[in-house]
């Protein structure tokens, strides 16, 4: 589902409109009545059910000299690929830090456990210390 929302406008009539390559779109469309913001200005939005075709909204106002036409590109922004390759960076450096940490742990304590199998022979024979 497409939205298309349209904020900040004054006077309240306005015309939303969704096209699809080139031509209005009617069906599959829902909108919202126009809301007050509570500062004048009014706000609308409008649902679209699409298939991926070249989908465009266009926005028809008394405050507008044209028609605002904003088409829908499904491909993902520069900056929002960045912050998901930083956020996978961070996840994976923190698996391998857990893991090492893991690991360090689990040689430390066996470490210890191997103190418990430390035998120390009597005086009287031989004075050697064996470590098993």
């Amino acid at each position: 589902m497409l939205v298309c929302s349209v904020y900040n406008f004054y006077p309240k009539k306005i015309r939303v409109s969704w096209t699809r390559d080139g031509q209005e779109v009617t069906s599959d469309v829902t909108s919202t009545d126009e809301l007050a913001d509570g500062d004048w200005y009014y706000q609308i939005h409008s649902h679209l059910e699409y298939s991926p075709e070249k989908i465009s909204c266009m926005v028809e106002h008394a405050s507008l000299r044209e028609t605002l036409i904003t088409d829908w590109d499904p491909s993902m922004p520069v900056s929002e690929r960045n912050k998901i390759a930083i956020g996978a960076s961070g996840l994976i450096l923190g698996l391998v830090l857990s893991l090492a940490g893991f690991i360090y742990y689990k040689r430390k304590a066996r470490g210890q456990n191997s103190l418990s199998r430390l035998s120390v022979l009597p005086a009287a024979g031989p004075t050697q210390l064996l470590i098993l």
